[in-house]
């Protein structure tokens, strides 16, 4: 057997989670969502969101704002009721465009300017004699003292916007809204996006409890049954990214090390379609380092490139099923100007890409399955995941592998089902304010 296939097993080993694995992440995430709950240290925050189950019978129509990371959305939606609604109107940009155009997530980029980007995004879907209630989905840590108020905890994702963290981002807002004279947007409510991903299943679906994002970052929502404030039921934002007792192998160590947060966020560097792409090309590089893999030299110089691997690309090596991988051929070249790869350095990138994408698949579900032995010890009841992200939406295999690992957890007694919410962030950003205006009526 040759030293790469050798390797190549290793890795086999080294990136497999094993079903007894499964069992001991899910016991683990378990153990330190009771821990947060109460107080006690936590890799897990367990944020309130001051939001329980909709009853599936708002209606009105709202400006929903959704800003996770890598583009600001707004939609002008319409609740129907009963799980139905109408988008009237859509707008949105990215908020970094090119090297020289403009960047409002580097460190350069000040709160008012990315507010003020944002508020110029929401300008073209309102008329000035109108009042236009508005809920906001921030996909980011966020302390909340109530559905309107929340301070930045930290910034993810590797966004280093200045004179944010620790402020109120509904106020941030407002005052921008302001500067634009969009004096007749009103915010209603802030939530994260994990939670109006649940919020939007829970609208159509009534056994939706979880909410979760796989895209570009991780997170999951739950509804709590008895949460410690409220003595209720509550949705609560786990910050399930942050999750840290997991088997780490000396390439997520690295990856951590290298980040802008060493230490932090340790399950989303090992999940996330912002940081899978990099694992892929820290474990290629290690291979040329070790002389495994003969490659040209142009091929190793650009693949010493940070990040040059997109979480996208992931599912472009994987949809490869011709012989010569000529797809992952035309890839390599078209988007990394390398034009003389071998097969074999094709193939040994699909083969790392599939073994990083299914270990994610694996320890996102297995933290779901922690959520469901939290919230239904028996699994006696029929229960719906509700995920967005391109990741889960695109990656070949991924949902089905997140639903295999369910049921080779959990057995197949009761129905657990996890399912696609599209544009679910948006969506229960309208949800929340509606039933913000309930409340305060």
């Amino acid at each position: 057997m040759s030293k790469l296939l050798t390797q190549l097993h290793e890795l086999v080993t080294q990136l497999t989670i094993s079903p007894e694995q499964i069992g001991a992440i899910a016991t683990k995430f378990q153990q330190a969502m009771q821990n947060g709950l109460i107080g006690a240290p936590s890799s897990l925050k367990m944020l309130p969101s001051y939001l329980s189950k909709p009853s599936r019978k708002e209606i009105g129509t709202f400006l929903a704002l959704d800003f996770g990371g890598t583009n600001v959305r707004v939609l002008l939606t319409e609740l129907l009721g009963e799980g139905q609604y109408r988008i009237h109107a859509r707008a949105g940009k990215p908020l970094k465009q090119g090297e020289m155009q403009y960047n409002y997530i580097s460190k350069q980029s000040t709160a008012d300017h990315l507010f003020d980007f944002i508020a110029k995004q929401i300008a073209p879907l309102v008329k000035p004699d109108q009042i236009y209630p508005l809920g906001h989905t921030f996909s980011f840590p966020t302390d909340q003292k109530g559905l309107n108020t929340g301070t930045l905890i930290h910034w993810t994702k590797e966004i280093e916007t200045t004179g944010v963290e620790g402020k109120d981002i509904t106020t941030l807002l407002r005052s921008a809204l302001d500067r634009q004279n969009l004096r007749n947007v009103i915010p209603k409510a802030i939530i994260n996006d994990t939670v109006g991903t649940l919020l939007a299943s829970a609208y159509e679906d009534p056994f939706t409890d979880i909410g979760s994002i796989c895209g570009t970052g991780h997170n999951t929502a739950y509804i709590e049954p008895c949460a410690p404030d409220s003595k209720s039921p509550m949705i609560i934002n786990l910050e399930s990214g942050n999750f840290d007792q997991l088997p780490f192998t000396a390439y997520d160590a690295l990856l951590d090390q290298q980040s802008e947060k060493p230490g932090e966020q340790r399950l989303e560097k090992m999940v996330s379609g912002h940081y899978i792409g990099e694992l892929v090309r820290i474990i290629t590089c290690s291979l040329f380092d070790d002389g495994l893999l003969a490659g040209s030299t142009s091929t190793r110089k650009i693949l010493t490139t940070p990040y040059i691997l997109h979480g996208a690309y992931i599912s472009l090596l994987l949809e490869d099923g011709s012989e010569e991988n000529e797809q992952i051929a035309h890839f390599l070249e078209s988007k990394l100007g390398i034009t003389n790869s071998t097969l074999e350095d094709r193939r040994t990138l699909k083969k790392i890409a599939s073994l990083v994408s299914i270990r994610s698949a694996r320890l996102v579900a297995a933290t779901y399955i922690g959520i469901l032995h939290h919230i239904d010890p028996d699994c006696s009841q029929n229960h719906t995941i509700a995920i967005d992200g391109s990741l889960y939406e695109k990656t070949p295999n991924y949902a089905k592998t997140i639903q295999m690992t369910l049921d080779e957890g959990l057995g197949t007694k009761k129905k657990i089902t996890s399912t696609l919410t599209k544009d679910g962030s948006g969506i229960g950003a309208a949800i929340a304010t509606a039933i913000a205006i309930h409340t305060e009526s």
